[in-house]
């Protein structure tokens, strides 16, 4: 029996050979943005688990993008081997594969946040210490604990907009399927579209159209630079969770344009733009939001959040919520999910040759995929 969730799916040139996504997660594990053997791994083993797309975590276009100083990096050519590695053996396992293109903005400069245990050990990076200015669209800290970004004038603007363009290209030499630009979780380009971060008077803030504004005009020069057989992802945050920030209904709005200025699918989370948001999490709490953007603004979208078990992602393609289901720390408690979710559906998965003997009967060995033409 086969399940909409091994289907395959299709946007512009590029086949995912199952609607199972690797969502991109910070691995802080970076020296000067440059990936290292832990990314092949983390990335690869994926991979090999069965996942149709691997994303490579938020990689900065400009080292002040950088959440923290083991972040990945695209800011210059020197990247791009290592990041190159990466992409061709997700495509000797079968997969596509895209990455993230950020700038941390107001949330950036902090502490790589492990050891101690993950979430107690961030802390502002001074300059001194090896930190840097946070910049953002206006001089609204995240909270007390962080740094009094400085606001962008019009040729930083500029200036991170050519960034996205030029990291873009870098994707393309290192041999990516596809780019995603990271326009959630409280990063630079959802500062923008926030009123809770976005205090400006200028074209850049206020209305909808002026929050919208940088968004759209990165999206413009990834989408020129980025070859057309390609398909261009935008992440964003649905809702802010909090009075008067970011909303779903603006989130369809968004998405419609993003349509129409060649986004090809809008990855869908929440949240991340104030500290104390109160968030109803629980399995799929996300999913409603990429089921509206999907119906209303006529995208394909896909869905994340607590999405943890086959039946259940499964279900959200199946009832047409979306298009894709991308899983994050499912992964990491099971680099081969996807294999034993089709187990446990009883459908088949591809497995990697070396390991075919140990595979169910009749599951057939992976095939490589070919990379896309670099510039």
């Amino acid at each position: 029996m086969s399940h909409p969730l091994f289907s395959s799916f299709q946007l512009r040139s590029v086949v995912f050979p199952n609607r199972i996504g690797v969502s991109p997660m910070c691995q802080y594990s970076s020296l000067d943005g440059f990936a290292a053997d832990w990314h092949l791994v983390h990335l690869g083993s994926r991979a090999q688990g069965g996942a149709g797309l691997v994303i490579v975590e938020a990689s900065a276009v400009v080292p002040e993008g950088r959440i923290s100083s083991g972040d990945l990096g695209i800011w210059k050519d020197e990247h791009i081997p290592a990041l190159a590695r990466i992409a061709s053996f997700i495509h000797s396992q079968g997969a596509r594969v895209g990455i993230q293109l950020a700038h941390a903005g107001r949330k950036g400069s902090m502490s790589v946040p492990f050891p101690p245990p993950i979430g107690t050990g961030e802390r502002l990076l001074l300059p001194a210490e090896g930190g840097w200015q946070p910049v953002a669209p206006s001089a609204v800290p995240f909270s007390s604990t962080y740094a009094i970004p400085q606001p962008l004038d019009q040729a930083g603007i500029n200036a991170t907009i050519e960034a996205f363009r030029q990291a873009a290209h870098r994707a393309l030499k290192a041999g990516f399927d596809f780019v995603e630009i990271h326009a959630a979780h409280g990063y630079l380009l959802h500062q923008f579209l926030s009123p809770l971060a976005n205090q400006r008077t200028d074209a850049y803030g206020g209305s909808f159209q002026n929050r919208t504004r940088l968004a759209l005009e990165v999206v413009d020069a990834v989408r020129a630079e980025w070859p057309s057989h390609l398909p261009l992802f935008v992440r964003i945050s649905a809702t802010d969770w909090a009075q008067g920030g970011w909303t779903v209904d603006e989130s369809v709005q968004l998405s419609r344009l993003f349509r129409e200025h060649g986004v090809d699918l809008v990855d869908v989370s929440s949240g991340g733009q104030v500290p104390n948001a109160q968030i109803p999490f629980g399995p799929g709490y996300q999913v409603e939001f990429a089921a509206r953007i999907r119906s209303e603004a006529k995208i394909p979208t896909a869905a994340v959040g607590l999405i943890t078990e086959p039946v259940q992602a499964n279900d959200v393609v199946a009832q047409g919520h979306a298009d894709l289901v991308f899983l994050a720390r499912e992964f990491l408690r099971d680099p081969y999910w996807p294999v034993h979710a089709a187990a446990a559906l009883g459908d088949s998965a591809s497995w990697p040759v070396q390991y075919i003997r140990a595979a169910p009967q009749h599951s057939p060995a992976r095939t490589p995929i070919t990379a896309p033409e670099p510039a």
